[in-house]
C-alpha cells in the first residue's frame, strides 16, 4: 500500500470500537508502526461515528482508504440493547405444557438476602408463547408433531406480529427434527420474519439456558442486521474493505454470520481489548489481569500466559448466556458513571451513566450530574487544559458545580465528595478483579494489572492497591487497546455439542470432540484446534469448562478436570466419577504479531503525579513509582510497605 507521502507502507490493518463514550480506531501495519485516534461516539447512528473514526486515525497515519486491506469491528450493540431493552418483538415456541419456563427460570431468588430483588422480566411476555402440541424426551419422540400442530404453531405467530420467533423444544439439542420442521414452516409462512432455533444456536442439556439463549439470539437479530447492514453499506460506498466482526469468543467473523447469530456478539467490544491486552502480555507478564474502564463501564479478564479465560456461561443484564467467550466480568463502573446519594444518605455510583450525549458535565455538552470523570477533574487528576481525545475540552467549573450539588447533599466538601465518589467507583471494580482471580483460584498479588481503556490507566494503580496487587502496566495503546485486540485477533469458528454422560465410559467424549473438529478449519491459514469440556463430578450441580487434547481420551479429560478442581476450590477426588456435559472445538487463525515495545529511554516516576498519554491519562498515586519507556508504556510499582 502507497501512503499519502509516497512510501510503500504495507498492508493496512484497522480496527474501529465502538465505545459508551468514544469510538476508538487503529491503523496497524504488522511489524512497523500503530497508529490511534478517538472521536466521540455517535449515539444516534454508530456508523457515522465508525467511519468518523477510520478517517481520523488514516488521516493520523498518513493513508487513504484504498490502503486498507482489512477492516475489523467491535462494538456494543448487542449489549445495550439487552441493558436498554430495545431489541425485536419475539414469539417463543415451546414445547406443550412448558410455557412458563422464562417465568420459572431456576426457581431461584435474585438476591440471596434481599427478598425485594426481582429479577429482570423475560424478553419474552408470556402473551407470546406458543405452545406446540409435540414432546421428546432424551431417548427419541414421545408425542409426534402433526401437520395440525405445525398449522396451529403458525398461526398463532402469524397472528402476533412479531419480527422474530425464537423455538425452543424439549430436548432438541439431541432430536432436532421437530425444531427443524417448525422453522420451515415459520420462515416459509413469514419469509420476512427471523427464526432462531435452539438445536443450533446453543445444542446442549439445560432447557432453560438453552431458551434464554435461544431468546437472547432471536431478540437482538432483527437490530443486529440492520446495524451491520447500514455499516457494510457505508464502508463498501467509501472503498473500505468486506466488514469483520468480532465475537465473544475472542475471534473474527464475517459480518452475515455476526448478523445471523446475534447472540455470538453480545460481549464483541470488550472481547477485543482482552484480546489485545492478552496478546501483548504474553512476553509482559505471565498471569495479567486485564483492566478495561470506559465510559460506561469496566470490564475485566484473566490472562495466564497469553491466553484469555474463557467460559461457556455468563449473564448480561441479569439474563443467561451459555455460549462459548471470554470469560469477562462486568461492572457497571465508568467515567461517565453517576453519583448519587441513596435514601440512607450513602454515596452511590452507578448504574445509571451520562453517556456520550450529554456525558460528564466537565465534556460542557450540558450533563449537569456529577459523574466520575468530573470527581477526577476536581481532584486535578484530569488536567483541564489538555484535551481528551476527539477534541473534548475539559470545563472545570462545570465539574466543580456538579460535584458541589451532591456533597451540599451529603453535608460534606466538594473535595471530600469527589474523592468518595472514586473510592466508591474503585472498590466496585475491585470487585470484579476479585471474581476472575479470587474466585477462580488465582491470587491477584500474583498478577499484573494491564490497565487500558480511557479510564483504565487513571483508576488502575488504585484498584490494585485494594487487591493486593503491586504492579500496573499501561501500554502505549492502552487509550484504544479493544481497537488494536481487533486487528491482532484473527478469524475464529467454534462448534459445540451435548454429550451428559461419565467420561470414563470408552472414548465417546474424545470421539464428539474429533467429530466437530472434522471441516471446522476449512479455508483458514494455520490454524490452531483446541478443545474444552464442561465437566463436573457426578452429583454436582455447577461444573467447570478444562481444556484437554482428545488425542489422549477421556483419561486425559478426567485428568485435567481434576487438576481444574482442586486449582478452582482447593480440592480435587481422583476416584470420583467425571461427567462431561458439553464439548466445544475451536479453530482460530493466528492474526499478525504484536507490535514490540522496547524498553529503552525509560524515565523515572514518582508518585502523585498525573501522566497524560494518547487517549488515556495514567494516575500515579503517593506510594508508587513508574517507569515511562520510550514507546510511551508505564509499568508503575507499589512501594513496600
Amino acid at each position: 500500500m502507497i501512503g499519502t507521502d509516497g512510501t510503500d507502507t504495507g498492508p493496512v490493518l484497522v480496527g474501529v470500537d465502538v465505545g459508551g463514550t468514544f469510538t476508538d480506531a487503529v491503523a496497524l501495519v504488522p511489524g512497523r508502526s500503530v497508529t490511534l485516534a478517538k472521536v466521540p461516539t455517535t449515539p444516534d447512528d454508530q456508523s457515522r461515528g465508525v467511519l468518523e473514526a477510520v478517517d481520523a486515525v488514516l488521516e493520523r497515519a498518513g493513508l487513504r482508504h484504498r490502503d486498507v486491506a482489512r477492516f475489523a469491528h467491535g462494538m456494543t450493540v448487542g449489549t445495550n440493547a439487552l441493558l436498554e431493552g430495545r431489541g425485536a418483538d419475539t414469539a417463543l415456541v415451546v414445547t406443550q405444557g412448558f410455557g412458563d419456563l422464562l417465568e420459572l427460570r431456576r426457581q431461584d431468588r435474585a438476591h440471596l438476602y434481599r427478598l425485594s430483588a426481582a429479577h429482570p422480566p423475560p424478553l419474552v411476555p408470556r402473551e407470546r408463547v406458543v405452545e406446540a402440541a409435540e414432546r421428546c424426551d432424551a431417548a427419541g419422540v414421545r408425542v409426534p408433531l402433526t401437520d395440525a400442530a405445525v398449522a396451529d404453531v403458525v398461526r398463532r405467530v402469524r397472528d402476533m406480529g412479531v419480527a422474530t420467533v425464537a423455538v425452543c423444544l424439549l430436548h432438541a439439542y439431541r432430536h432436532a427434527a421437530h425444531e427443524r420442521r417448525l422453522a420451515d414452516a415459520l420462515r416459509a409462512a413469514l419469509p420476512g420474519v427471523h427464526v432462531s432455533t435452539s438445536h443450533e444456536v446453543l445444542p446442549a442439556v439445560r432447557e432453560y439456558e438453552r431458551a434464554a439463549t435461544t431468546v437472547v439470539d432471536a431478540y437482538l437479530n432483527p437490530l443486529m442486521r440492520r446495524y451491520l447492514g447500514a455499516l457494510g453499506a457505508r464502508l463498501g460506498d467509501a472503498g473500505l474493505p468486506t466488514l469483520e466482526v468480532m465475537q465473544s469468543s475472542g475471534g473474527l467473523t464475517d459480518a452475515a454470520t455476526a448478523a445471523a447469530h446475534a447472540s455470538r456478539t453480545v460481549l464483541s467490544g470488550p472481547a477485543g481489548g482482552v484480546v489485545g491486552a492478552a496478546r501483548l502480555a504474553g512476553g509482559e507478564a505471565p498471569r495479567a489481569i486485564t483492566f478495561d474502564m470506559g465510559g460506561t463501564s469496566c470490564d475485566v479478564a484473566l490472562v495466564e500466559d497469553g491466553a484469555p479465560g474463557r467460559t461457556q456461561r455468563s449473564e448480561i443484564a441479569g439474563r443467561p448466556l451459555h455460549l462459548p467467550m471470554l470469560d469477562i466480568v462486568t461492572v457497571s463502573a465508568g467515567g461517565g458513571s453517576i453519583a448519587w446519594a441513596d435514601s440512607g444518605g450513602a454515596l452511590r455510583v452507578g448504574p445509571e451513566s451520562a453517556g456520550a450525549v450529554p456525558g460528564p458535565a466537565a465534556y460542557g455538552r450540558g450533563g449537569a450530574r456529577p459523574t466520575v470523570t468530573d470527581a477526577n477533574v476536581v481532584l486535578g487528576r484530569l488536567d483541564a487544559g489538555t484535551p481528551l481525545a476527539g477534541g473534548v475540552r475539559l470545563d472545570a467549573d462545570a465539574a466543580r458545580r456538579a460535584v458541589a450539588g451532591l456533597a451540599q447533599a451529603l453535608g460534606i466538601t466538594v473535595e471530600a465528595c469527589a474523592e468518595g465518589i472514586v473510592r466508591v467507583a474503585n472498590h466496585e471494580m475491585a470487585r470484579a478483579v476479585r471474581r476472575v482471580s479470587v474466585e477462580r483460584g488465582v491470587d491477584p498479588r500474583q498478577a499484573t494489572l494491564v490497565a487500558f481503556g480511557g479510564a483504565g490507566p487513571l483508576h488502575g494503580c488504585d484498584v490494585a492497591a485494594i487487591v493486593g496487587a503491586r504492579t500496573v502496566w499501561a501500554p502505549a495503546a492502552a487509550g484504544a487497546m479493544a481497537a488494536l485486540g481487533l486487528v491482532l485477533a484473527g478469524r475464529r469458528r467454534d462448534r459445540m455439542a451435548s454429550v451428559d454422560r461419565l467420561v470414563a465410559d470408552g472414548d465417546e467424549v474424545s470421539r464428539t470432540a474429533r467429530e466437530l473438529a472434522a471441516g471446522l478449519a476449512d479455508g483458514m491459514r494455520e490454524p490452531v484446534l483446541t478443545f474444552r469440556a464442561a465437566c463436573r463430578y457426578e452429583g454436582q450441580r455447577h461444573e467447570l469448562v478444562v481444556d484437554w487434547d482428545p488425542a489422549g481420551g477421556d483419561a486425559a479429560l478426567a485428568a485435567a478436570f481434576h487438576r481444574a478442581h482442586a486449582r478452582q476450590h482447593g480440592d480435587e477426588r481422583p476416584g470420583s466419577p467425571v461427567r462431561a456435559l458439553s464439548v466445544e472445538a475451536s479453530a482460530e487463525e493466528p492474526g499478525p504479531a504484536a507490535p514490540v515495545s522496547p524498553d529503552a529511554g525509560t524515565d523515572r516516576l514518582t508518585g502523585p503525579v498525573a501522566v497524560a498519554g494518547d487517549g488515556s491519562t495514567f494516575w500515579l498515586p503517593e506510594g508508587w513509582t513508574a517507569a515511562r519507556r520510550a514507546s510511551g508504556d508505564i509499568v508503575a510499582t507499589a512501594e513496600a510497605t
